[in-house]
């Protein structure tokens, strides 16, 4: 039972500089519920202000995740408040049946790598009932992430959902069935996302999208194979993470961006299988919006606004591949 509110200590020097990246907890640890209503506030800003992707001119460094789980399994986290994180809030490593509901995630929108909650090498997870706003990815899920479903969330600030990023430096990234489902993002960088590098390996499959609101979204639906958050350029490369079988359904409400739809897939591993329904992403203020796509294979039902194929119609730019045939809905099971 965590009651009352926890603050971590304004003096970054009580951190161990060999183990930068925690303050709470709790490993190899079984039939756990962390519970009680109460308040963990990280006291990030005193990290925020020394951070590189703030200040250019200064070093980079590891800063605090609030709260983590390692290694835990059947786990139950619900009823917390989670505030101003150094980094990471919540981060699920290793663990296996959580169940993470009625969360408030929050942290100003200038905050760096500040993601709400994220998950690796975890499986059976569930998230739901919460809210997150930070200043980075509100939900991440990186290699190794399998069988999470996330219903109910609210988004925003934050840059949305994200799967990845996956394959870095030549790395095997795997996430695979993911649901995403009655989620509304408020004027969030990004909506829905999958992020991997070039010359990476592995796959992102089986991944469903469904009931979702965009509210003044900058990036509403994007897949980016091309991803580089590096100081150099990233050059495209032979191999890259496979990415099959996503599904977009019902997802409606405004774009801040004219292009409310990108598949930016790669030529040598193209996107594939992915499959659009039931899709309305109008401009944010009268804007017209409109898709990009380049390497993709896609089919859709129903209506589908902004198609790429009218995208490529127009432009002729770039190479996907479109077809009428949408199969059965992706069974996941959990």
């Amino acid at each position: 039972m965590i009651l009352g509110t926890l603050v971590a200590s304004p003096n970054r020097f009580d951190w161990d500089p060999k183990n930068l990246r925690v303050w709470i907890v709790f490993t190899q640890t079984q039939n756990l519920t962390v519970t009680g209503g109460g308040t963990i506030n990280g006291n990030g800003n005193v990290w925020w202000q020394l951070s590189c992707n703030l200040n250019k001119s200064l070093p980079c460094t590891d800063a605090p995740t609030a709260l983590i789980f390692n290694n835990c399994k059947n786990l139950t986290v619900e009823k917390l408040k989670i505030i101003n994180s150094p980094s990471v809030h919540v981060t699920f490593d290793r663990s296996n049946n959580v169940v993470a509901s009625r969360l408030s995630i929050s942290s100003p929108s200038w905050s760096p790598n500040t993601d709400g909650i994220h998950v690796t090498s975890a499986a059976a997870i569930k998230i739901s009932d919460s809210s997150v706003k930070t200043g980075d990815d509100c939900i991440s899920m990186v290699s190794g992430a399998h069988n999470v479903r996330i219903k109910s969330v609210v988004c925003g600030p934050g840059h949305g959902i994200s799967i990845g990023s996956l394959g870095a430096k030549q790395s095997t990234g795997r996430v695979s069935n993911v649901i995403v489902d009655k989620v509304y993002f408020n004027s969030t960088i990004f909506g829905v996302r999958i992020k991997t590098w070039q010359g990476g390996n592995g796959y992102a499959k089986n991944i469903v999208f469904k009931n979702i609101v965009m509210h003044d979204v900058v990036n509403p639906i994007l897949i980016d194979q091309f991803y580089c958050d590096s100081p150099t350029s990233c050059a495209e490369q032979n191999s890259a993470v496979a990415i099959t079988n996503i599904q977009y359904m019902n997802i409606k409400g405004t774009s801040a961006f004219p292009v409310a739809i990108r598949f930016n897939c790669s030529a040598t591993i193209p996107c594939r299988g992915i499959q659009l329904q039931d899709i309305n992403l109008q401009g944010s203020n009268g804007i017209a919006t409109t898709s990009a796509c380049q390497n993709a294979n896609w089919s859709d039902r129903g209506v589908v606004l902004p198609p790429p194929y009218k995208w490529l119609l127009r432009y002729n730019l770039y190479k996907c591949f479109h077809t009428s045939k949408f199969s059965n809905r992706l069974l996941i099971k959990f």
